[in-house]
C-alpha cells in the first residue's frame, strides 16, 4: 500500500494513519488522511493512495463522499448518466508495477478541514519464504500527527519478524518499534514533526519511500472458525528436479536494453540451474531456432557452452510464438517419451517475449487452443511479457490454461533483477500433482484442492466451510507425484471467543475474518476459471463471482465502488467509479497547478490525451487544453472524396482520408458520411500505411506486412511501432515524430443502412513543424479565439452565441462531441462550439481546398 496527498502549499495535511491488521495473512488496511485549508478561499486536496493488485478495495469515506460496491455494468451507466447530464464525473483508478491507484479529490472550503477514509482487504501471499507488507509514503510535506501502526496475530506462531524503511536513517531507526511474542506482534512508526525534518528549522520531510514489514510463520496446518483456511507448506522437502526449456524472444522489437537485460539475466540464470536439471534453449522472431535438438543436463560444462550461445543472441525479424512454443513443446514430449527424465521431475516452459505474435499464426485464441492441446496437461507455461506493448491477456490466459502463471517485466534499469526474481520463484519445486482430500461430510464449499506444483519458499491455501461448526479437528490428506504415503495433517480450532480471551487489550479481529478470507480465496479463483474455462464454466463462474462480490463488498474486475457526493445548494451530485484494474490498463495522474480550481478530478488514460480528431458523419474535433475548451465542425460532400488531414512537408507526414457512405439513403434523405480509409506516410522513415475497415497494409523500404482487424497484433521496428487491439483500435507510433490511434467503428452487420468506418486521433502532435497543415494539421499549435454575446439557440441545451477568430464573426452552436479514445463502444460526451457551413471562417480557405486526388497525394 501507498499514501500520497497531492495537495498545494495552502493546504496542510496534519494527519496521515495507516492501520493494518492481519489475522492468519489475511490483511485489513485502513488508511485515514486528514488536511486543512489554510487559505481565504476554497482549495482542491487529492487523496491518493496506492493498494496492492492483489487487494479488494472494501469501503471509502470522505467528508461528504460515500462509497458502494454495485455491479459494474449498473456504476457505468450511472457514470454515463452523470457524464451526459455535464457534470463533473471521472473514474477513480491508476496503476504501478506492484500496486493500483485509488485516488479521488475534493474542494476544501476557506479555514476548512477534511478527512478521508479508504478500506481494503487481501490475502497476503508467500513468496520466498515469507509475507510481505509495504507501505510507500509521499506526504510530500511535514504530518502533525503520522502514524504506521500494525498488528499481526498468527495462531501458529510467528517464526521471525523484520520492518525497515527504505528512508530511514540511522536516526530514525529508534522510532521504528516493533514487540513480538510468540503468537502476536505490534509495529509502530510515529515520528514527530521535527523528527520529520531534513534538517533543523526547514520544512522538507524526510518521509518519502517505502516502510516494509516481513515474517514468516511456524508451519502448522489449518485455523477454523466456522469457516476453515489451510496452509500447507510442509518444511525439509527436498527439491525435485526441473526440466526447463526457455523460449526467448529476439525480433526486431527487443533491440536495445530488451534483448541486453535478457541476456544478462539468462547467464545468471543457468549459473542457478541444479546439476540434476534437464535445460534446452528455444530462440525465435519469424525464424525458429534451438540451442540444442532435446534437452541437456546442467552440468558445468554444458552451462558453460549455453553461456555461449546465449552472449550471441541478437534481434531482429518478425514474432512467431506459435512456431516457438510449438517447437518447446516438441522437444520436452520427445525426452518425456523417450523417459530421458525421473518420474519425479516437473516439466516447464517459460516464455519472455515483448510483442504479440504477427508472424505464423497470429491469431492469438488459436494459439493458445494450440498450446493447450500439444501441452496436454504435461507440463506447466510460465509467461514473461516484457515492457507495456505487450499483450498481457493473451500470455496471462494461456499460462493460466497450461497450470501457470504471467507476470509483467516492466521496462528499465532493473529489468534484468526481475527476470531473475521470477525465476527464482520457480526455481525449486518441491511437490508437483499435488492434491489435498478433506471429508467430505465435515467440510463443503471448498476452493481449489488441487495444485500443478509447489515451489521452495510458497504455500498452497485451500479455503472452505464447516458443517458442523463445533468442530475440534479433522484429519486432510495430502496425495503428491513421487510421494508414496499420503501425508495426513489434523486441524487447530481457534474461535474468535478464544481470541478474545487470549488477547482482551487488542482486537486483533476484524469481523468474522474467516468467512471474508474464505470469500476472497473463492472470488480469485472464480475470476481465474471465467478466464480459462468452457463457455459454461465461464457464465457460471462469472455469475458466483459477481454474487460473493456484491456479497462481501468487494471491489473486483465485475464491480465498481460508486463514490457519490450528495447534492448541495451549489453543486450536484457527482458519481465517481473506483474500478478493479486488469494488467492491462495504464491510466496516468497528476498534480493540478498549485491552488488553481481544477475539475474534480483529473486521471486520464494516456491514449485520451488527445489534440484533434474525426470521427463520425466526419466530425471534426479540436481540443484546446489551454483555454480549456474544444471546436467542431462537419464536412458534408460526396463519399468517395479523399481529404487532406494532416501535411507537414518539413517532417515528411502526410495523412489523408477517404469517405465512405451508408449502404443506401436512409427515409429523411439524409446522406451520411464516415471516413472508411486512411492513408499515411512519413518520407523521411520510409513508412506507408494503408488503414481500411478490414485490415492495415503497411510498406517499409520496399518490405510489405499486412494486419487485420481480426487480430490482436503489433508489428515493431527501427522506425515503426504498430499495435493491433482485436476489433477496436491501431496505434501508429513514428520514430521521435507523432502518433496517430485509428479507431474501428463496428456496425451490426445487418444493419439497412449504417457500415462500419473509422474515427482518427492525433497524440504528440506538438513534435510536428510550425508549419504543419490540412483540415486537422492547421490547429496542431492553437488558434486564438474568443466567444461573446451567448443567446438561447433552436434548442434549449444547445445555445448560439458570436465567436471572434481569425478576424472573423461567425454564429456558433454550444453542443456536444463524441470523442472514442477512451471508450471506443459508447464514447465520451466532450463539450464544443460547433462551426456551420463545413467550418468556413474557421478553416483556412474552403474545404474544397483540401480535396485530394489519391490517398497518397499532395494534390
Amino acid at each position: 500500500l501507498s499514501l500520497r496527498v497531492c495537495v498545494c502549499v495552502c493546504v496542510e495535511v496534519y494527519s496521515v494513519k495507516v492501520a493494518c491488521k492481519v489475522a492468519s495473512r489475511f490483511a485489513h488496511t485502513v488508511i485515514t488522511s486528514s488536511a486543512l485549508n489554510k487559505a481565504n478561499s476554497s482549495q482542491e486536496v487529492f487523496f491518493e493512495v496506492d493498494l496492492p493488485k492483489t487487494a479488494f478495495i472494501t469501503n471509502f469515506k470522505g467528508q461528504t463522499y460515500t462509497g458502494e460496491v454495485k455491479e459494474k455494468e449498473k456504476a457505468k451507466k450511472q457514470y454515463q448518466k452523470a457524464v451526459s447530464t455535464g457534470q463533473t464525473a471521472g473514474l477513480v483508478k491508476a496503476s504501478g508495477r506492484k500496486m493500483e491507484k485509488f485516488s479521488v479529490s475534493v474542494n476544501i472550503a476557506a479555514n476548512s478541514n477534511v478527512t478521508f477514509i479508504l478500506t481494503y482487504e487481501e490475502l497476503l501471499q508467500r513468496k520466498l519464504g515469507q509475507y510481505e507488507i509495504m507501505t510507500q509514503v509521499k506526504p510530500k510535506q511535514l504530518v502533525q500527527h503520522f502514524e504506521i501502526v500494525a498488528d499481526i496475530y498468527e495462531p501458529q506462531g510467528i517464526a521471525f519478524l523484520e520492518a525497515y524503511g527504505t528512508f530511514i536513517s540511522n536516526e530514525l531507526l529508534p522510532l521504528v518499534e516493533k514487540t513480538v511474542t510468540d503468537k502476536k506482534a505490534h509495529i509502530s512508526f510515529c515520528p514527530t514533526m521535527d523528527q520529520q525534518r531534513k534538517c533543523p528549522g526547514c520544512d522538507g520531510t524526510l518521509i518519502d519511500g517505502d516502510f516494509f514489514i516481513k515474517y514468516d510463520v511456524n508451519r502448522a496446518e489449518t485455523l477454523v472458525n466456522g469457516y476453515f483456511v489451510h496452509f500447507f507448506a510442509p518444511p525439509d522437502l527436498p527439491r525435485v528436479p526441473k526440466n526447463v526449456v526457455f523460449v526467448i524472444d529476439r525480433s526486431g522489437s527487443m533491440s536495445g536494453n530488451k534483448i541486453h537485460q535478457t541476456r544478462e539475466a539468462m547467464l545468471t540464470i543457468l549459473n542457478d540451474l541444479h546439476e540434476d536439471d534437464y535445460f534446452g534453449i528455444v530462440t525465435f522472431d519469424h525464424h525458429i531456432s534451438t540451442w540444442k535438438d532435446s534437452l541437456t543436463k546442467a552440468t558445468t560444462g554444458n552451462v558453460s557452452e549455453a553461456k555461449g550461445f546465449v552472449k550471441g543472441i541478437y534481434q531482429s525479424g518478425y514474432t512467431d510464438i506459435n512456431g516457438a512454443l510449438m517447437k518447446a513443446v516438441d522437444i520436452m514430449m520427445k525426452d518425456k517419451q523417450a523417459k530421458k527424465f525421473t518420474e519425479r521431475s516437473v516439466s516447464m516452459i517459460i516464455l519472455l517475449t515483448d510483442g504479440m505474435p504477427n508472424s505464423g499464426v497470429s491469431s492469438t485464441p488459436q494459439i493458445q487452443e494450440n498450446v493447450r492441446d500439444a501441452m496436454g496437461g504435461n507440463m506447466s507455461l510460465f509467461c514473461l511479457g516484457f515492457g507495456n506493448d505487450v499483450d498481457y491477456s493473451f500470455l496471462d490466459v494461456m499460462s493460466r490454461q497450461n497450470q501457470g502463471l504471467a507476470r509483467r517485466i516492466y521496462e528499465g534499469s532493473d529489468a534484468t533483477v526481475q527476470l531473475q526474481g521470477f525465476y527464482e520463484e520457480v526455481a525449486s519445486p518441491l511437490l508437483s500433482e499435488v492434491d489435498l482430500h478433506y471429508p467430505d461430510n465435515l467440510v463443503n464449499s471448498l476452493t481449489t484442492s488441487h495444485y500443478k506444483q509447489l515451489f521452495n519458499g510458497s504455500e498452497i491455501v485451500v479455503a472452505g466451510r464447516l458443517t458442523d461448526n463445533s468442530l475440534d479437528n479433522f484429519l486432510v490428506e495430502v496425495f503428491a507425484k513421487g510421494v508414496r504415503n499420503r501425508q495426513t495433517g489434523t486441524t487447530q480450532h481457534a474461535s474468535a471467543q478464544e481470541w478474545d480471551i487470549l488477547y482482551p487489550e487488542q482486537e486483533y479481529i476484524f469481523g468474522d475474518f474467516t468467512e471474508r478470507l474464505w470469500a476472497y480465496l473463492t472470488i480469485q479463483q472464480l475470476l481465474s476459471k471465467k478466464e480459462t474455462g468452457t463457455a459454461e464454466e465461464k457464465g457460471n463462474a462469472t455469475a458466483q463471482a459477481l454474487e460473493m462480490s456484491l456479497q462481501y463488498s468487494f471491489v473486483t474486475p465485475l464491480t465498481s465502488m460508486v463514490v457519490t457526493k450528495p447534492k448541495t445548494e451549489e453543486e450536484q451530485e457527482e458519481p465517481l467509479i473506483a474500478d478493479k484494474l486488469t494488467e492491462g490498463m495504464r491510466p496516468i495522474f497528476q498534480c493540478p497547478p498549485c491552488c488553481h480550481p481544477q475539475p474534480n478530478l483529473i486521471l486520464q488514460l494516456e491514449q485520451s490525451v488527445v489534440d484533434s480528431a474525426v470521427d463520425g458523419d466526419p466530425h471534426f474535433m479540436i481540443e484546446l487544453p489551454e483555454q480549456e475548451d474544444a471546436l467542431c465542425f462537419n464536412i458534408d460532400d460526396r463519399p468517395g472524396t479523399i481529404f487532406n488531414l494532416v501535411r507537414d512537408q518539413l517532417a515528411g507526414v502526410l495523412v489523408n482520408g477517404q469517405t465512405i457512405g451508408d449502404k443506401k439513403v436512409a427515409p429523411d434523405g439524409k446522406v451520411n458520411t464516415y471516413f472508411g480509409r486512411f492513408g499515411i506516410v512519413h518520407q523521411g522513415l520510409g513508412v506507408r500505411l494503408e488503414v481500411t475497415t478490414h485490415d492495415i497494409t503497411v510498406s517499409q523500404n520496399g518490405k510489405q506486412a499486412k494486419l487485420f482487424w481480426s487480430d490482436t497484433a503489433s508489428l515493431k521496428g527501427a522506425n515503426l511501432d504498430l499495435q493491433v487491439t482485436k476489433d477496436r483500435s491501431l496505434t501508429v507510433t513514428l520514430r521521435d515524430s507523432v502518433r496517430f490511434v485509428v479507431i474501428l467503428h463496428k456496425v451490426w452487420k445487418q444493419h439497412p443502412y449504417h457500415q462500419d468506418y473509422l474515427g482518427f486521433y492525433t497524440l504528440d502532435s506538438h513534435l510536428l513543424s510550425p508549419s504543419v497543415h490540412g483540415l486537422l494539421g492547421q490547429f496542431y499549435h492553437g488558434v486564438q479565439f474568443e466567444v461573446r454575446d451567448m443567446r438561447p439557440g433552436e434548442e434549449p441545451e444547445k445555445p448560439d452565441a458570436t465567436m471572434l477568430v481569425k478576424g472573423q464573426e461567425l454564429t456558433v452552436t454550444r453542443g456536444w462531441q463524441r470523442d472514442f479514445s477512451w471508450d471506443v463502444k459508447n464514447g465520451e460526451n466532450v463539450p464544443c462550439w460547433f462551426i456551420h457551413s463545413n467550418g468556413n471562417g474557421l478553416i483556412d480557405g474552403n474545404h474544397t481546398d483540401y480535396i485530394m486526388s489519391g490517398l497518397f497525394k499532395t494534390v
